[in-house]
């Protein structure tokens, strides 16, 4: 209702009368709880401040500025993708199995985008979204990197495989193409030039020794390999002058060589061409790429147990990206450094991660000692890396503590900034890497970001230091080359075990010759997913004994199921095992090598994951022996003799070189085997090794001492 306009006056004043009330109210209702808080008002506090000096508000000042720099400065911590005390669950009606909380998914990832879903589409989308920025670096000594572009590289490609269809190849995944070279930009290269034409590659490498590559050959049926030096030509045209390997036809050279090496080739019917060579073919003769589909099959990996198998495998690439996406966030800035062999699963994996996001990849100049020199010229940002690499910078940190305090202080430091990884703070510009760990991180170029270890356990150990030293992201893997390398992997914030990535499920399965049973959470570790195999090669034997009817890969390691859901590695059940370089061991057969060396009756050969050397127990023969013994001059009592290091080396010596005429590597030979009088079982010593692994491996010698 409104007022008579001779009354509007005192109407609006009358209007007025409610806000001020309420304006009283509120002050009065402010200084009751300043008074009841016994805080001061805001005249009393500004009289506090005009009675203060200068100085005195100065330092006020400074300090305010301070705490409110470290409030928008201060580290922050990781935010891991999902429940740490819950990183896995249970699948339904599966018989135990769990699977990754990551994600949000019931489905197992197969892909993480949908333009990248096979290794040719990886590349071209790494192509994309790097504007043709650089793709693969490498340097000669004394010089930096140089790098070859996306586009260059895909032109590469397509020419050489152009080049490969007219040398008689074929199109379609029925086409091996052997590659035999030490990581560099034409093994790359190579492999894109197969995968451009929905063609396989076959990795060949060294450590397998003549044998296995004339059985992989033959097994393949290769017509053709690409090789990188003339020396691995010259022992490839041997297995055909022997008429081994009939079907080898053409290998392509990536480094020049002589006349010579390309007669000897036409006497046994090999066209010996350099890469170039075919490359410019192909520029010639372009043929339009024929990519492959999703479910073709994308490579043949070599798997180095004793009969040496090959495996093939699906084009997976993205298998613990959802798991470290949130925290890595790859992009084109970030460069990995190649130096763990493409022959490996390990190593190819996180170079299709790079290549995906148009990152960039440099290669080491083929020398592992100037690693530290390639790596400071690279400044990499992802470092992948197997365990006796760190346990190597380990050593080598502590051993420049050559003092106590030395050794006190890092320690002290070390022990600071892994409370601050504990709890989710990965830095590496706090004081402690100021005073003390600055060094170590500029010795792998003082840019990486993210190292991810795999091929073998890590000890725990040596990856808190590291993790605390590097100031880095430190991520730990767990699998095998028949499931792509890998189907657990460490969840960003929590440093334990691993738990299954979203391209898998896990479940354990009873051991009852190990006495590990489900019903106790433990077992042989079963594996299902896009990333298993297919099979092995012509071997439907040992395809059905690695696959079950279900498609569960029966890994032969035993696992245990933490509160987390995560995965812990206890055990293994088939005879062969990892040394911590990331090499195959069968012990087995060095047993029956040694076995054969005269004084010896019996030998036990064991090995640790976390252990770069065998360990091992001879027990001499009791009748041969000292007659042996007394040749080389040496006598005494058979418990003299076993006690004897002169006669323990000679015994050393004679195996050794047993083990060089039958073909061992280095990394299978004993350094020093421990001799032990007593004749028993390996069964038992076995039960031994199982109860007190640790404390059977002695600190400065490579013995396993059964006292």
């Amino acid at each position: 209702m409104s007022c008579p306009s001779s009354e509007a006056p005192h109407c609006s004043r009358w209007e007025e009368t409610p806000e001020i009330v309420l304006s009283l109210l509120e002050k009065m209702q402010t200084q009751e709880i300043l008074r009841i808080l016994r805080l001061p008002e805001l005249g009393d506090l500004g009289q506090f401040f005009r009675s203060l000096s200068a100085t005195t508000l100065v330092s006020m000042g400074a300090l305010a500025a301070i705490l409110a720099y470290w409030l928008t400065h201060r580290p922050k911590a990781l935010q891991p993708p999902c429940n740490l005390l819950m990183q896995s669950e249970e699948v339904e009606d599966s018989g135990g199995a769990r699977r990754s909380v990551i994600g949000g998914s019931t489905q197992l990832l197969t892909h993480y985008y949908d333009d990248a879903r096979t290794m040719y589409q990886v590349f071209r989308r790494g192509l994309s979204i790097s504007g043709n920025g650089p793709c693969l670096g490498f340097r000669k000594p004394g010089q930096p990197y140089q790098w070859l572009s996306y586009q260059e590289v895909a032109n590469r490609a397509e020419f050489l495989g152009s080049g490969l269809l007219q040398h008689d190849c074929k199109v379609g995944t029925e086409q091996f193409i052997g590659v035999f070279a030490q990581n560099r930009p034409e093994w790359i290269i190579a492999e894109l030039a197969c995968y451009t034409y929905s063609m396989v590659v076959v990795p060949l490498y060294d450590t397998l020794g003549p044998g296995a590559i004339r059985y992989i050959i033959n097994t393949a049926d290769i017509c053709t390999v690409i090789v990188d030096k003339p020396q691995k030509a010259v022992l490839l045209l041997e297995h055909v002058e022997r008429k081994e390997t009939p079907r080898l036809k053409l290998i392509i050279l990536m480094e020049p060589f002589e006349d010579a090496l390309k007669e000897r080739g036409q006497k046994c019917g090999v066209d010996i061409k350099s890469m170039q060579a075919v490359e410019d073919c192909g520029r010639e003769n372009h043929h339009a790429p024929v990519p492959p589909q999703p479910d073709d099959l994308s490579i043949k990996v070599i798997f180095p147990r004793q009969d040496d198998v090959l495996i093939s495998f699906l084009p997976l690439a993205h298998m613990f990206e959802r798991v470290i996406q949130s925290q890595w966030a790859p992009t084109c800035a970030d460069v990995h450094f190649s130096y763990l062999p493409l022959a490996h699963m390990f190593e190819r994996m996180v170079q299709s991660v790079v290549y995906c996001h148009g990152g960039r990849v440099g290669f080491f100049q083929g020398d592992i000692r100037l690693l530290s020199e390639d790596m400071k010229a690279l400044r990499p940002t992802i470092f992948p890396v197997v365990p006796r690499l760190l346990n190597r910078m380990y050593d080598k940190i502590f051993h420049q503590a050559d003092t106590s305090l030395k050794r006190w202080l890092l320690e002290f430091a070390a022990k600071r900034k892994q409370a601050e990884v504990q709890s989710g703070i990965i830095r590496n510009n706090s004081i402690w890497d100021e005073l003390f760990f600055n060094k170590v991180q500029a010795s792998l170029g003082g840019h990486v970001r993210m190292i991810v270890t795999g091929a073998a356990p890590a000890s725990p150990t040596v990856l808190g230091f590291l993790r605390a030293a590097l100031g880095c992201q430190v991520y730990e893997g767990y699998g095998q080359t028949e499931c792509t390398a890998g189907c657990t992997f460490t969840t960003p914030g929590d440093w334990t075990s691993g738990a299954p990535l979203p391209c898998n499920h896990i479940k354990l399965v009873d051991a009852e010759e190990l006495n590990y049973w489900t019903s106790k959470g433990e077992g042989e570790i079963c594996v299902k997913g896009p990333n298993v195999f297919k099979g092995y090669l012509k071997d439907e034997d040992r395809t059905k004994e690695a696959l079950d009817s279900d498609g569960w890969l029966h890994t032969g390691d035993i696992g245990k199921w933490l509160p987390e859901g995560t995965l812990k590695i206890i055990d293994r059940k088939k005879h062969i095992f990892k040394l911590a370089q990331g090499e195959y061991v069968a012990p087995e057969k060095i047993e029956n090598i040694y076995i054969r060396s005269e004084p010896v009756a019996q030998i036990y050969v064991h090995g640790d994951s976390l252990k770069a050397f065998l360990v091992g127990i001879v027990v001499p023969d009791p009748e041969v022996m000292p007659s042996w013994a007394q040749k080389k001059g040496i006598e005494g009592t058979y418990q003299e003799l076993c006690a004897n290091q002169e006669l323990k080396k000679a015994i050393l010596d004679d195996m050794v070189m047993l083990g060089k005429e039958s073909g061992l590597y280095s990394f299978e030979q004993h350094g020093d085997p421990d001799l032990d009088s007593r004749l028993c079982d390996v069964a038992s010593w076995k039960a031994v090794y199982r109860q007190t692994p640790e404390g059977l491996f002695r600190a400065n010698c490579n013995c396993l001492l059964l006292n």
